[in-house]
């Protein structure tokens, strides 16, 4: 069988990508969207806690904007930005300790520097549908997080971040062989778990979008301005 051919980045992206290399912040920051669902999925995934993974994230992002420049395009920009988010968190991993956010610019409210991790819902859901629904996402959240350690991450890679068996290999540094059976075994343990209620709410875990994305976005952007 042939190796998977790399990723070959769209026009819209290429164009991105290129405009980030010369510091353009709106290009920075667009990038930050696209990615950034899938990224904390990853980083919460091996995290294991919401405000570390974010911190994580940051780190993350600011390292990877800061040698955006030595991206030649060998692999998709998302494959270069989640070995980036798996190397940093890893990292966290490793060192045990706490996580120190930096400060969002000065002039923003307040309150928006503590967002808490909801499971998002479906806002044309009837209110008792929501709240079930946000329920079960809960119940979802608490059964990955228990889950040992290589089967949590594979699971992340492979049904949350959409990432072929391939893909997650590499990411992983494991056997495509392996990651099939740690994604089986991940399965099990949590259809133990939550039996039928795993699938219908799988989507939204660990939501990160709106204001929350657009602060991360703001804090790498000042950074890289103060370390340029």
């Amino acid at each position: 069988m042939l190796p998977p051919k790399p990723a070959v980045a769209s026009r819209d992206e290429a164009e991105l990508i290129a405009r980030a290399q010369r510091g353009d912040e709106a290009s920075i920051r667009m990038i930050i969207a696209r990615h950034n669902s899938r990224m904390f999925r990853l980083a919460r995934g091996m995290i294991r806690d919401d405000s570390e993974a974010e911190d994580v994230l940051q780190e993350a992002y600011f390292k990877a904007f800061r040698s955006i420049g030595t991206f030649r395009g060998d692999s998709s920009l998302a494959t270069w930005l989640r070995r980036i988010v798996v190397n940093e968190a890893l990292q966290r991993l490793r060192r045990h300790v706490e996580p120190t956010v930096h400060a969002p610019p000065a002039g923003g409210d307040q309150a928006d520097n503590v967002v808490p991790f909801p499971f998002s819902s479906n806002p044309s859901l009837d209110p008792e549908r929501a709240v079930a629904q946000q329920q079960i996402g809960r119940l979802i959240e608490r059964a990955i997080d228990k889950l040992p350690d290589d089967f949590r991450v594979v699971f992340v890679a492979r049904v949350l971040d959409e990432m072929s068996v391939e893909e997650t290999a590499e990411l992983v540094g494991i056997r495509p062989e392996t990651v099939k059976t740690r994604l089986f075994r991940a399965r099990r343990l949590l259809r133990e778990a939550l039996a039928e209620h795993i699938d219908p709410a799988m989507s939204d875990v660990f939501p990160f979008a709106g204001r929350r994305c657009e602060r991360l976005a703001e804090v790498v952007v000042q950074r890289l301005k103060e370390n340029s």
